[in-house]
């Protein structure tokens, strides 16, 4: 079992709660957090964020989470979603306009102030409802289209060479 860092006291008792569950559920799955992220795409230190209670994880994280450890996500998503009504938000950061800004911290700022609000139903980018089915990879549909076509066309010329040796 791992030896966790105790959760910030300023954290509401929902939130505790929540990701105390996921600790518990993680470690039941004895996984470190490398091997939890080769297993569910999400990194490493995705995870620290979600098992420290510094930032909520996504739907799909508990998911699969959840999946990985055998255990039932609707219980999961319940205790999610009442963290998530609970979950401090973080003071929004700017940079003040006489500071020149580094490119690349500023995508790494905007990628996590993405993945902090991306559970929040107020703002455009909140995570698929788990009624709606995830978007498929938009190559796919072509792909099938193309194989279908192909397949027809063999058997159109199959159909020609029969008819051509019968005459």
């Amino acid at each position: 079992m791992s030896a966790w860092q105790p959760l910030p006291d300023e954290l509401p008792p929902e939130v505790q709660h929540f990701v105390e569950q996921l600790r518990l559920l993680k470690d039941r799955t004895g996984l470190s957090l490398v091997a939890l992220g080769a297993r569910t795409a999400y990194s490493k230190s995705s995870w620290q964020r979600y098992l420290n209670g510094t930032q909520p994880p996504p739907r799909q994280a508990v998911v699969a989470l959840c999946r990985v450890a055998g255990e039932d996500a609707e219980r999961f998503g319940a205790l999610r979603e009442l963290a998530l009504r609970a979950w401090p938000r973080p003071a929004p950061q700017t940079v003040p306009p006489s500071q020149p800004s580094d490119p690349g911290a500023a995508g790494e700022r905007a990628e996590n102030a993405a993945e902090v609000y991306e559970d929040d139903p107020t703002l455009p980018w909140w995570d698929t409802p788990a009624d709606e089915p995830a978007p498929r990879p938009p190559g796919r549909v072509a792909l099938y289209a193309a194989l279908a076509v192909l397949i027809t066309l063999i058997l159109v010329a199959a159909a020609l060479m029969g008819a051509v040796t019968l005459s």
